[in-house]
């Protein structure tokens, strides 16, 4: 296995069945917490700029001169965007000093939401994902996780109070 292939499958995971982006999701989840762990929001930031980059790299190398712009197997994307959807949960626990798995409810949130909008491609995550090159794949899953992110807020709000529900 190339590097490429290694980078693009996150280690094989894109090769599970079913449903291979949201096993690649689930990888995220405890990567993302190995790095808040270690250095906080901003180190899961800065991860989340190679993973992006390393991503789109990788992407361009195992898609070249191929026909599917987006083979399932190629799941780094799908890491991108959970890591952005964290960002709704890391930032607050890193800022407040809370412990980041007592917000639980917000890592749920966080990768039903993605995924939710990761398969459905509402609006600006279909177009991206429309483009049908290396950075409309990356792009559409950093889309998702924001709008992922979004919601986790909005739900966090709602349930805390704090939007006068």
């Amino acid at each position: 296995m190339s590097v490429a292939q290694l980078i693009g499958t996150v280690c094989g995971v894109g090769h599970l069945r079913p449903a291979p982006g949201t096993w690649g999701s689930l990888a995220a989840l405890p990567l993302a917490w190995v790095l808040h762990t270690i250095g906080g929001f901003p180190l899961l930031v800065v991860a989340t700029l190679v993973v992006f980059f390393a991503g789109l790299w990788a992407t361009r190398i195992m898609t070249e001169g191929q026909k599917d712009h987006d083979p399932s197997e190629i799941v780094i994307d799908e890491v991108a965007g959970q890591f952005i959807a964290l960002w709704a949960i890391s930032y607050p626990s890193w800022a407040h000093g809370i412990e980041i798995t007592a917000l639980w409810p917000g890592w749920v949130a966080g990768f039903v939401l993605f995924r939710f909008f990761d398969i459905t491609k509402l609006g600006p995550v279909g177009w991206a994902d429309r483009r049908g090159d290396p950075m409309g794949v990356m792009l559409d899953d950093v889309i998702a996780g924001v709008f992922a992110a979004i919601g986790v807020l909005a739900l966090a709000g709602i349930a805390h109070g704090v939007m006068g529900l």
